[in-house]
Protein backbone atom coordinates (compact mmCIF):
# COMPACT_ATOMS: atom_id res chain seq x y z
CA UNK A 1 0.00 0.00 0.00
CA UNK A 2 3.05 2.26 0.14
CA UNK A 3 2.67 2.58 -3.62
CA UNK A 4 -0.63 4.46 -3.27
CA UNK A 5 -0.37 8.19 -2.63
CA UNK A 6 -2.64 9.47 0.15
CA UNK A 7 -3.54 12.91 1.41
CA UNK A 8 -2.17 13.87 4.81
CA UNK A 9 -4.49 15.19 7.51
CA UNK A 10 -4.31 15.97 11.20
CA UNK A 11 -7.22 14.55 13.19
CA UNK A 12 -7.95 16.28 16.50
CA UNK A 13 -10.42 15.82 19.33
CA UNK A 14 -11.07 17.76 22.52
CA UNK A 15 -11.08 15.44 25.50
CA UNK A 16 -12.12 16.48 29.00
CA UNK A 17 -8.48 16.86 30.04
CA UNK A 18 -6.61 17.82 26.89
CA UNK A 19 -6.61 18.34 23.15
CA UNK A 20 -5.39 15.26 21.30
CA UNK A 21 -4.44 14.61 17.71
CA UNK A 22 -2.58 12.46 15.24
CA UNK A 23 -1.48 12.50 11.62
CA UNK A 24 -3.58 10.27 9.36
CA UNK A 25 -3.27 9.23 5.73
CA UNK A 26 -6.51 7.23 5.79
CA UNK A 27 -9.24 9.84 5.55
CA UNK A 28 -11.76 9.49 2.77
CA UNK A 29 -15.13 10.59 1.54
CA UNK A 30 -17.78 7.90 1.96
CA UNK A 31 -20.98 9.60 0.87
CA UNK A 32 -22.10 12.88 -0.64
CA UNK A 33 -25.72 12.65 0.52
CA UNK A 34 -25.53 12.70 3.47
CA UNK A 35 -21.93 13.94 3.61
CA UNK A 36 -19.91 11.23 5.40
CA UNK A 37 -16.17 10.72 5.85
CA UNK A 38 -14.16 7.81 7.22
CA UNK A 39 -10.94 7.76 9.20
CA UNK A 40 -8.93 4.68 10.20
CA UNK A 41 -7.03 4.62 13.51
CA UNK A 42 -4.89 2.04 15.30
CA UNK A 43 -7.28 0.35 17.74
CA UNK A 44 -4.58 0.16 20.41
CA UNK A 45 -3.93 3.91 20.28
CA UNK A 46 -5.20 6.34 22.88
CA UNK A 47 -6.89 8.53 20.27
CA UNK A 48 -9.10 5.63 19.14
CA UNK A 49 -10.05 5.08 22.78
CA UNK A 50 -10.96 8.75 23.17
CA UNK A 51 -13.03 8.75 19.96
CA UNK A 52 -15.10 5.89 21.38
CA UNK A 53 -16.35 8.29 24.06
CA UNK A 54 -16.09 11.68 22.30
CA UNK A 55 -18.17 11.76 19.11
CA UNK A 56 -17.05 15.06 17.62
CA UNK A 57 -13.69 15.66 15.96
CA UNK A 58 -11.93 17.76 13.32
CA UNK A 59 -9.74 16.88 10.36
CA UNK A 60 -7.37 19.45 8.86
CA UNK A 61 -6.20 18.47 5.37
CA UNK A 62 -2.64 19.72 5.20
CA UNK A 63 -1.01 21.70 2.40
CA UNK A 64 2.48 21.71 0.99
CA UNK A 65 4.66 23.52 3.52
CA UNK A 66 2.96 21.90 6.54
CA UNK A 67 5.27 18.89 6.72
CA UNK A 68 6.52 19.99 10.15
CA UNK A 69 2.98 19.94 11.55
CA UNK A 70 2.39 16.48 10.05
CA UNK A 71 5.65 15.19 11.53
CA UNK A 72 4.92 16.60 15.00
CA UNK A 73 1.53 14.86 15.15
CA UNK A 74 3.02 11.60 13.80
CA UNK A 75 5.82 11.35 16.41
CA UNK A 76 5.57 8.71 19.11
CA UNK A 77 5.04 9.88 22.68
CA UNK A 78 3.90 13.31 21.56
CA UNK A 79 2.48 15.91 23.97
CA UNK A 80 -1.00 17.41 23.74
CA UNK A 81 -2.18 19.00 20.51
CA UNK A 82 -1.99 22.56 21.87
CA UNK A 83 1.77 22.17 22.39
CA UNK A 84 2.19 20.58 18.97
CA UNK A 85 0.50 23.59 17.37
CA UNK A 86 2.57 26.19 19.23
CA UNK A 87 3.69 28.66 16.60
CA UNK A 88 1.27 27.31 13.98
CA UNK A 89 -1.93 29.17 13.15
CA UNK A 90 -5.00 27.32 14.40
CA UNK A 91 -8.45 27.85 15.87
CA UNK A 92 -11.08 25.87 17.74
CA UNK A 93 -13.87 24.40 15.62
CA UNK A 94 -17.36 25.74 16.25
CA UNK A 95 -19.02 22.30 16.03
CA UNK A 96 -16.47 20.00 17.66
CA UNK A 97 -14.42 22.34 19.87
CA UNK A 98 -11.42 20.44 18.46
CA UNK A 99 -8.33 22.31 17.27
CA UNK A 100 -8.30 23.08 13.54
CA UNK A 101 -5.00 23.74 11.76
CA UNK A 102 -5.17 26.85 9.59
CA UNK A 103 -3.42 27.16 6.24
CA UNK A 104 -4.22 23.73 4.85
CA UNK A 105 -6.25 22.86 1.76
CA UNK A 106 -9.43 22.24 3.78
CA UNK A 107 -10.75 21.48 7.24
CA UNK A 108 -13.91 19.70 8.34
CA UNK A 109 -15.65 18.86 11.57
CA UNK A 110 -17.52 15.60 11.97
CA UNK A 111 -19.55 13.54 14.40
CA UNK A 112 -19.02 9.79 14.56
CA UNK A 113 -22.10 7.87 13.40
CA UNK A 114 -20.62 4.40 13.05
CA UNK A 115 -17.62 2.53 14.47
CA UNK A 116 -16.33 -0.55 12.65
CA UNK A 117 -13.58 -2.83 14.02
CA UNK A 118 -11.25 -3.82 11.16
CA UNK A 119 -8.28 -5.98 12.09
CA UNK A 120 -5.86 -3.96 14.22
CA UNK A 121 -7.61 -0.71 13.26
CA UNK A 122 -10.96 0.90 13.97
CA UNK A 123 -12.89 2.74 11.28
CA UNK A 124 -14.79 5.83 12.39
CA UNK A 125 -17.50 6.99 9.98
CA UNK A 126 -18.46 10.60 10.63
CA UNK A 127 -21.25 12.87 9.48
CA UNK A 128 -19.81 16.17 8.33
CA UNK A 129 -21.06 18.92 10.65
CA UNK A 130 -19.26 21.78 8.94
CA UNK A 131 -16.50 22.79 6.57
CA UNK A 132 -14.20 25.27 8.31
CA UNK A 133 -12.44 26.34 5.12
CA UNK A 134 -11.40 25.24 1.63
CA UNK A 135 -8.39 26.70 -0.20
CA UNK A 136 -8.30 25.21 -3.69
CA UNK A 137 -5.30 27.40 -4.60
CA UNK A 138 -2.93 25.45 -2.37
CA UNK A 139 -1.26 22.15 -3.23
CA UNK A 140 -2.12 19.29 -0.87
CA UNK A 141 0.49 17.44 1.14
CA UNK A 142 0.56 13.73 0.28
CA UNK A 143 2.37 10.70 1.60
CA UNK A 144 3.93 8.23 -0.84
CA UNK A 145 6.53 5.55 -0.13
CA UNK A 146 6.94 6.72 3.50
CA UNK A 147 7.74 10.32 2.52
CA UNK A 148 5.76 13.54 2.38
CA UNK A 149 5.36 14.78 -1.19
CA UNK A 150 3.69 17.68 -2.94
CA UNK A 151 1.27 17.61 -5.83
CA UNK A 152 1.89 20.13 -8.57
Amino acid sequence: MRQLAAGVAVLTVKDDRDDLGTTVATLMSVSLDPPLVLVSLDSAGYLAEVLLRRDRWAASLLADGQQAVASRFAAAGRPGARLLLAGAAHHRGAHSEALVVDGGVAAIEAETTQVVPAGDHTLFVGAVLGVDYVDAQKSPLVRLRSRYRTVQ
